[in-house]
């Protein structure tokens, strides 16, 4: 009875550590987080009518600045 408790046991402790495996290696991978980043930042792209030429292009700045922050890609 003991050796099937401590069985049990690995079992769920090991199955526990590959399922977490999976889902950080699936949700940190380059495709989701390219998703995500762009879900994110997308409301910034929306052109408003009352938006200014010049304020759009800020607008359009902070949100390439921001997406690229998000995906993790150095900026100079």
């Amino acid at each position: 009875m003991n050796r099937f408790r401590i069985a049990k046991v690995i079992i769920v402790f090991s199955s526990l550590s590959y399922l977490s495996i999976t889902f950080l290696r699936n949700y940190n991978s380059p495709e989701n987080i390219e998703k995500r980043c762009i879900l994110k930042f997308e409301k910034d792209f929306k052109n408003h009518l009352e938006t200014s030429h010049e304020e759009w292009n800020q607008i359009l700045d902070l949100a390439d600045i921001n997406y690229l922050k998000c995906m993790g890609i150095p900026q100079y």
